[in-house]
């Protein structure tokens, strides 16, 4: 077999493609669940972390070092299959969607961190001195700069989470992947993987662009 009938069988593609399709709605779905549940709570997380009593601080510093530190792979795995043992059954679904909310979490609380932190310590003082409470001060004058200079990261977080997803297939989640490796067995082709990757290569290249331009501009503006 020649190297386009192994790798690009447009036949094998074309029968395969409903499966990759349905695999790309789950991996979406899973991918804006986790992302969506994740950056408020690790905005929550942050705050908490930098604002928060003591022992609140403590937690969360131990929660973003564990969850930043674990595999992704071991925390499906310990959601999908370790909980059963304490009473607590979760579908694939429920299982993908906790663990990469937890994960997108920690991650997210750490940029979001970093980013108040990079606000001068002046415009609190500004802020308290035209009479402004903490938290109106946090919504109305931190928050909204911080959150530009988290965008970038952000992003790059969530194109990471997207690719993620393909782990899902350990707890028996029918994402992009999964489909892809079932149909390359059932056609003894990996041309379904191909084009699985390609699938993935058009969904986020725009993210990843999207990335390097926000940057680009956020950097012309510190020029300023």
């Amino acid at each position: 077999m020649t190297l386009l009938d192994t790798f690009f069988n447009l036949g094998v593609l074309g029968d395969a493609f409903p499966a990759l399709l349905r695999g790309l709605i789950n991996t979406f779905l899973l991918g804006v669940a986790g992302i969506g549940i994740g950056i408020p709570i690790g905005l929550v997380i942050a705050l908490l972390r930098l604002y928060g009593p003591k022992p609140a601080r403590y937690l969360t510093v131990f929660y973003i070092d564990i969850f930043r530190a674990a595999p992704m792979l071991v925390v499906l795995i310990l959601i999908y299959y370790a909980l059963p043992f304490v009473g607590i059954r979760l579908s694939s679904w429920t299982s993908a969607g906790l663990a990469f909310s937890i994960v997108m979490a920690a991650y997210s609380a750490e940029i979001f961190r970093s980013g108040i932190e990079g606000i001068p310590r002046g415009q609190f003082e500004a802020a308290a001195a035209l009479g402004l409470p903490f938290f109106v001060t946090l919504r109305k004058v931190v928050l909204p700069q911080a959150i530009r200079i988290v965008i970038p990261p952000m992003t790059n977080n969530c194109v990471s989470m997207f690719k993620d997803t393909s782990l899902a297939s350990t707890v028996a989640l029918p994402e992009l992947l999964k489909e892809a490796t079932d149909a390359q067995a059932l056609y003894a082709n990996p041309t379904p993987l191909i084009g699985a990757a390609l699938i993935y290569i058009a969904f986020l290249w725009p993210m990843v662009r999207l990335v390097n331009l926000l940057e680009q501009r956020f950097n012309k503006e510190k020029k300023r």
